[in-house]
């Protein structure tokens, strides 16, 4: 059992739980019930920093590319990029495949999020600022070109669950070394372990930090898998993070999704302030 927070559908906060991430129970109200049984959307409503190659893998595969014009070189700092707000959704929303596109990318990442202001920290001391961790499922349209950015294909609505919430800090010891699986329509499709890193949590945290400063509530990805599985719509996608949780969404073809990312009532809050002024998880 571990101490949690997450966020009920209508509430502008998070409400902290007792939590059994392997089982995916939760104390409510004095009852221990699945998670599944609360309507809950994203515990989080900062910005998502994602990582890209940091799996060596992928850096290997790209090395070829990465020794052409125009980058003549490897990256020597950290490739990141943004998963704006359209893109988050909770457990259980359903992700849009675009018309056209038959297979979607379903990448899993640990998101650590961070509990107190960070710009310029010392990798001895980076998790310190990690309020706890989150599962993310990195959603996108496969892709070649490492030549433009790749806002359409990582930034669509509904490409960036989280949840199904928060666990405290202190809850994984080693964030470096969890093993993380995915699972399509119940078949594990994928397992690995954040030790196969380039860059760890703490030195991403360290080297990230060192020009950006990062906010309470914001999230940064420890990175993603070089083959991530290949989803379509009328599957469901699963990714189980050891000692975290599990987080699994239905994918539905784009008509059907748009009415769920539309309107006033599917815009993310914009702030986490409770009655008392102070920011919550």
């Amino acid at each position: 059992m571990t101490q949690a927070w997450l966020r009920r559908h209508g509430c502008v906060w998070n409400e902290e739980v007792e939590a059994f991430p392997d089982t995916m129970d939760l104390v409510w109200q004095g009852r221990r019930i699945q998670a599944s049984e609360l309507p809950l959307t994203a515990p989080v409503t900062g910005t998502v920093y994602g990582v890209a190659l940091n799996d060596p893998e992928s850096l290997a595969r790209l090395d070829r590319a990465f020794n052409r014009p125009p980058y003549n070189r490897p990256p020597e700092a950290p490739v990141l990029y943004i998963k704006p707000a359209n893109a988050v959704i909770g457990p259980g929303a359903a992700i849009p495949v675009p018309d056209g596109v038959e297979w979607l990318s379903a990448a899993p990442a640990l998101g650590a999020v961070l509990g107190r202001t960070a710009a310029r920290v010392d990798e001895r001391e980076a998790l310190s600022y990690v309020l706890g961790y989150t599962v993310v499922m990195d959603v996108s349209i496969p892709r070649q070109d490492w030549y433009r950015p790749a806002v359409a294909e990582q930034a669509r609505d509904g490409f960036c669950p989280i949840g199904p919430w928060i666990v405290e800090r202190a809850a994984v010891a080693h964030p470096n070394c969890l093993r993380v699986e995915v699972y399509v329509d119940g078949k594990r499709c994928l397992s690995y372990s954040t030790a196969s890193a380039v860059r760890t949590l703490p030195r991403l945290l360290c080297d990230v930090t060192s020009f950006m400063t990062l906010y309470p509530g914001d999230v940064l990805l420890a990175g993603v898998p070089a083959d991530a599985p290949l989803v379509r719509a009328g599957q469901r996608v699963c990714a189980v993070i050891e000692g975290v949780g599990a987080l699994e969404n239905p994918l539905v073809a784009e008509p059907q999704a748009e009415a769920l990312y539309s309107g006033p009532v599917a815009q993310p809050q914009a702030f986490d302030l409770r009655p008392d002024g102070k920011w919550s998880p």
